[in-house]
């Protein structure tokens, strides 16, 4: 997991003049103290924001202790101005929090309650965006609680302004649902990089005989648990991994981090000799995902996953119901039968993530291209049933429209053999059913959805709103009604 920033927090206590800059220093102590608590670690700047000047000494400060999250901490009612241009200065991920009451005496009042009502209002005024949370103001156990949950939502925003999405191919004509309006990722500040397959072919080409195909065909193999059974096909997919990995190293250029959106079908099959599922499920193990079908907007979904909960993540089908036959005597728990349906996808999921993984080969693609033969070019899917726990979808999307649009639902993977072939499992989401109409139909979202193996949502939530998105759906509980839902239904 080598794809992703690291986040250093600094937090900058402000105080306005008419206040005692020492309550705003002492709760700041108390506030990284408490962090400490958590192993949350946080550059204390020296440095109190009274006025301008403050804000231009304490953004050195931050810049020379290389800092590239802030966290704003009101810790008395604070200068609206001169706080606001350093968050606008600042010019990162910024988290704006107030301190609450903790004493009845009215010499150690602060009035950042009030202060913060300015503060945002300010922040508005410079078209500054920062995060303020759900409970922004609080004590100092419940501020460093607030800090804590930001690390991944700071995490995320850095990785994206410095991406670079690498695209081989253009989007197949049966899948355009997968559209991706180039203008909304340049809003986003992320750097979209379109080849030809030609260009990859050509670039795989170029490493025929690589000495480095032997050390990590082995590897391959290891992880797989069979080396006799994949003899000389292993090659062709090492030969693949490092043409990828290297192709990405090359053409960073001002960027950082790099991920993938890859046409996979239906003339990779004969002109490479294997199909790249379990390349693309490896590199998604070390943070780099590859979205299938040239979904530049399904990679840039499981990057914000990844970065967000620091694990793999994958894209897979919202695919098909659950036969009733599947449910005979399961105890579903809290979810009903209408909440389920299976998640899908040929085998680009890592194999952290799948019970008895095999690699195997694409079905649908053996049938058509080589029904009569023992699987060859077809070979190189990673398959099995996923494991049962805790999953989030999620997947940011710009419409035909080129306007940005999210969606994001918490479930569970389920203990159900799937029977089927792929990386498939039983998925249930509360409301699945309604979601299902009124948000990935009535928004037009692709089939794609990213995939978190963790309950990721709040700070899922908080990192599509600090980008901008204003619609961002989610599975809304039974008795709230979604926009165009019947009433009488």
């Amino acid at each position: 997991m080598v794809n992703m920033p690291r986040v250093k927090l600094g937090i900058v206590a402000v105080s306005r003049d008419c206040f005692p800059m020492d309550l705003s220093r002492s709760r700041r102590g108390a506030v990284v103290r408490e962090a400490a608590s958590r192993g949350v670690a946080l550059y204390e700047a020296k440095t109190i924001v009274e006025n301008e000047t403050d804000a231009v000494n304490a953004l050195k400060e931050l810049r020379d202790n290389g800092v590239n999250a802030l966290v704003l901490y009101l810790g008395n009612f604070g200068p609206e101005g001169p706080e606001t241009y350093l968050v606008q200065e600042f010019n990162g991920p910024a988290l704006v929090v107030a301190a609450a009451e903790e004493s009845a005496d009215i010499s150690g009042r602060g009035d950042a309650f009030c202060g913060l009502l300015n503060c945002s209002y300010n922040l508005a005024l410079r078209g500054v965006s920062a995060v303020i949370p759900e409970s922004p103001v609080g004590l100092p156990a419940e501020t460093a609680e607030e800090i804590q949950k930001f690390i991944p939502v700071a995490r995320a925003l850095i990785g994206v302004k410095k991406l670079k999405i690498f695209g081989f191919g253009p989007r197949p004509y049966d899948f355009l649902a997968c559209n991706a309006p180039i203008k909304p990722f340049y809003d986003l500040g992320v750097s979209v990089m379109e080849n030809s397959e030609l260009d990859l072919y050509a670039t795989y080409k170029a490493h025929d005989g690589d000495p480095r195909i032997e050390a990590v065909a082995n590897d391959m193999a290891r992880e797989l648990g069979s080396a006799d059974a994949f003899a000389g096909f292993l090659p062709r997919l090492a030969q693949f991994e490092l043409t990828l990995l290297d192709f990405m190293e090359k053409n960073l250029g001002y960027c950082e981090y790099g991920v993938f959106a890859n046409k996979c079908w239906p003339a990779f099959q004969t002109e490479f000799r294997f199909v790249p599922c379990y390349v693309n499920a490896r590199l998604a193990s070390r943070g780099i995902p590859v979205a299938c079908e040239t979904d530049l907007y399904g990679a840039l979904s499981e990057f914000i996953i990844t970065l967000v909960t620091e694990k793999p993540a994958t894209l897979l089908d919202v695919n098909n119901t659950v036969p009733p036959s599947y449910l005979k005597g399961v105890n579903l728990g809290p979810y009903k039968a209408s909440d389920l349906f299976m998640g899908f996808h040929c085998g680009n999921t890592p194999i952290c993530y799948l019970k008895k993984p095999e690699m195997r080969h694409q079905q649908i693609m053996w049938r058509a291209l080589e029904p009569d033969r023992e699987p060859d070019i077809t070979r190189g899917t990673l398959e099995g049933d996923l494991m049962a726990g805790a999953i989030t979808l999620f997947r940011l999307q710009a419409n035909a429209e080129g306007v940005l649009k999210s969606y994001i639902a918490q479930g569970d993977v389920l203990e159900i053999p799937t029977r089927s072939f792929g990386a498939i499992g039983v998925i249930a989401v509360p409301e699945m059913a309604r979601f299902y109409r009124h948000v990935l139909i009535e928004k037009r979202f692709p089939h794609h959805a990213g995939i978190a193996f963790a309950h990721a949502g709040g700070a899922l939530f908080e990192t599509v709103k600090a980008l901008g998105v204003g619609d961002i759906g989610f599975n809304q509980p039974k008795g709230m009604l979604y926009p165009k839902e019947n009433p009488y239904a």
